[in-house]
């Protein structure tokens, strides 16, 4: 991940971890047109988000990011 794109993907998954978003809310907060920017692609893809009953979650592999990114100081709301 290059650094703007690493930066956007944590502020999503912050976003999510907040709350369980509805599928729809989500998409349409965080899906774009622009190739360069596929953060929401991209983080299916990396299998960093699951859907649970309509609802879009943090996977395991994206608690670890956000856990891996407060340790080093990368963002700092979400925690251990």
């Amino acid at each position: 991940m290059n650094e703007p794109t690493a930066a956007l993907t944590l502020q999503m998954l912050e976003w999510i971890s907040a709350r369980p978003r509805k599928y729809a809310e989500a998409l349409e907060v965080w899906r774009t047109s622009c190739p360069r920017l596929s953060i929401w692609e991209d983080a299916w893809i990396e299998g960093l988000m699951s859907i649970e009953s309509d609802l879009v979650v943090v996977s395991p592999k994206g608690e670890l990011l956000l856990r891996t990114a407060a340790s080093d100081g990368e963002i700092g709301r979400h925690g251990a």
